[in-house]
């Protein structure tokens, strides 16, 4: 791979007024403020409702106040779905250095996958080596995927980790089956682009833009329901655009290579695929994209597109009649 330095500014910084947002008007987000060893916890969607806008709120923190999004009404008739909208001006840093749920985060039975800015503070993941990558800010804020409240323990880790006062970690939980997890998961379709870029080895730093859409799932009260929706929304339905600085060799190479249809895996709901590995680890990795891509090559002009939308396989998975 094609390694250099990606430079970006920080994430812990900008994200803090996101997070001072949410913190001084919690009614109005509905979401629950507790703490745990000094630090703030934030409850979207535990004991506390949560709303789509807390989700949009919460995925722009992930994002690392590098992107915006937001969500777009259903047009047309039968069938028709609310979609979210995830831009970024710094798509590399903002969706891996940041959004990606890359923390293993395990304390007792407690375990969580960690995204946020909080991940580029602590600098554990194998994946900064390849970004060139680092954060340092006095306050850090990290957002945990569960339905539980966190022990002391995770506190700990997570402040210790991130060089930051518990007084000064805000941590954000978000459970997939509400409406804050459901949004903030399915703003990860910029994400998932990325990811998928890094493993097939495109040259991150000649990624310069990008845009995406994906179809807001009707929330599930089973967990497995509820993660196969998210997931099903990108895989699915989420719509890619990115813009390159590269060869169109590169360009087309990583359009063909990257739409969720050329996976072994593809042609089931992803609830269904999960329960019959029963692992996560055992699916194939080149699974998790999005469903189409358009690659700009802003150096030549040219473009180049793969992947479709899949509608049966998404009314399946969001239990249309």
């Amino acid at each position: 791979m094609d390694v250099r330095k990606i430079s970006g500014p920080s994430v812990a910084r900008l994200t803090k007024p996101l997070v001072d947002a949410v913190l001084a008007d919690a009614e109005t987000y509905r979401v629950g403020l507790s703490k745990q060893g000094g630090a703030t916890i934030v409850d979207a969607g535990i004991n506390h409702p949560g709303s789509l806008r807390t989700g949009l709120k919460i995925a722009e923190i992930c994002l690392g106040g590098l992107g915006t999004v937001s969500a777009l009404p259903a047009q047309g008739g039968k069938g028709a779905r609310a979609r979210l909208s995830v831009s970024t001006f710094n798509p590399v840093i903002a969706c891996l250095g940041s959004q990606y749920a890359g923390w293993n985060l395990q304390a007792g039975d407690f375990f969580a996958l960690g995204s946020g800015p909080a991940r580029a503070q602590a600098g554990l993941e194998e994946l900064y080596a390849d970004l060139g990558y680092s954060d340092s800010f006095e306050h850090a804020a990290i957002v945990l995927e569960t339905d539980q409240i966190p022990p002391v323990e995770i506190v700990k880790i997570v402040a210790e980790a991130c060089k930051v006062k518990p007084e000064n970690l805000t941590i954000i939980l978000t459970p997939t089956r509400s409406l804050a997890g459901n949004s903030q998961v399915v703003a990860r379709v910029l994400e998932v682009s990325l990811h998928k870029a890094h493993t097939l080895h495109f040259p991150l730093h000649k990624i310069i833009d990008g845009i995406a859409e994906a179809p807001l799932p009707p929330p599930a009260p089973d967990f497995i329901a509820a993660m196969g929706r998210t997931n099903d929304a990108i895989l699915f339905g989420g719509s890619v655009q990115l813009w390159v600085d590269s060869t169109d060799d590169e360009a087309q190479e990583l359009a063909v290579k990257m739409p969720s249809d050329t996976s072994r895996d593809y042609g089931k709901p992803f609830a269904d695929i999960f329960t019959h590995y029963g692992d996560f680890f055992k699916i194939d990795p080149l699974l998790f994209s999005p469903a189409q891509i358009t690659v700009n090559n802003v150096s030549t002009g040219h473009s180049f597109s793969a992947g479709r939308i899949n509608a049966d396989l998404l009314d399946r998975s969001f239990g249309d009649a």
